[in-house]
């Protein structure tokens, strides 16, 4: 089996082509620099020159391929148009073969306690395009195409992720770590090498599923910020900010770390088999 994958050199598509080739799949693996192309290739991944506007080169590598999984964004200017173009092109050129496509959890907004794939939806600004994009990926399925769609949860580990760049990075440098309202809201946190084995899984799931990748580790960001001041080397040092304040300093990903949500994810598990082993995100994060 082969599988072509775009966002290889990125944080999860590390460790996802870290996981195929465990599981003795070849990878092909996008790859827009020379730097790019050196890290899918030192994982084991054969690059394929381009980047995610080359629609034609998607198309090719997906054809020759049998299966995809699209875990690559452009935060440039028309991010959803070129996502939408992209998963457009992959879906058309692997036909019939699963095509896995990348959403996140953030789209369901707060969450009325914990919850699964079938809450209600409520995106903050930053993921409100995701929308429509996974709404056309899975219509596909009616016409005998195999999509399924991952939605992570906060991923973590390997010092790698959006809490160390967001949060820990930025309290090392002012010794003090933020945290966003008063703590008490939750993150649906995921190991970055247990959500990889989900997007394995994933390639062999009924077309039109829909997955919350989340291990059950649904935490107080009060609690992930201790542990992430630990890491920053400054340990318990918290500095408070409203979401307004958060808004100014991070950018609009700032409303989506306040958002309160908690996830079963017992849907991966119960279809796929998929078994997350990483179960200890606070000692994790403390460590950076």
């Amino acid at each position: 089996m082969q599988i072509f994958i775009t966002g290889g050199s990125g944080y999860i598509g590390r460790s996802t082509i870290r996981a195929l080739t465990g599981h003795g799949i070849a990878v092909t693996a996008l790859a827009r620099s020379e730097r790019a192309a050196r890290i899918v290739a030192d994982l084991g991944a054969t690059p394929v020159v381009g980047a995610l506007t080359d629609t034609d080169v998607l198309h090719e590598a997906a054809r020759g391929a049998d299966g995809v999984i699209h875990l690559g964004v452009d935060y440039a200017e028309g991010t959803a148009d070129i996502d939408r173009a992209a998963a457009e092109a992959l879906q058309e050129g692997v036909g019939s073969g699963p095509y896995v496509h990348t959403g996140g959890v953030w789209v369901y907004g707060d969450t009325d306690g914990v919850v699964d794939e079938d809450a209600p939806l409520s995106p903050p600004r930053i993921t409100a395009w995701r929308l429509e994009n996974e709404k056309r990926v899975l219509a596909r399925a009616a016409a005998g195409e195999h999509p399924v769609v991952v939605m992570p949860g906060l991923v973590y580990g390997r010092s790698g992720g959006l809490a160390q760049s967001f949060f820990v990075e930025p309290g090392r440098a002012a010794r003090a770590v933020p945290n966003i309202g008063d703590g008490t809201n939750h993150w649906a946190l995921i190991h970055v090498d247990d959500i990889a084995e989900l997007y394995v899984l994933a390639l062999n799931a009924p077309a039109g599923s829909v997955y919350a990748g989340v291990g059950g580790q649904n935490l107080p960001l009060a609690d992930v910020t201790r542990a992430l001041s630990r890491a920053a080397g400054c340990p318990d040092r918290i500095e408070p900010l409203t979401v307004e304040e958060a808004v100014r300093r991070m950018g609009p990903i700032a409303e989506a770390f306040a958002l309160d949500q908690q996830f079963s994810g017992a849907l991966a598990r119960r279809e796929l088999g998929w078994t997350p082993t990483r179960r200890d995100a606070l000692t994790e994060l403390a460590q950076g």
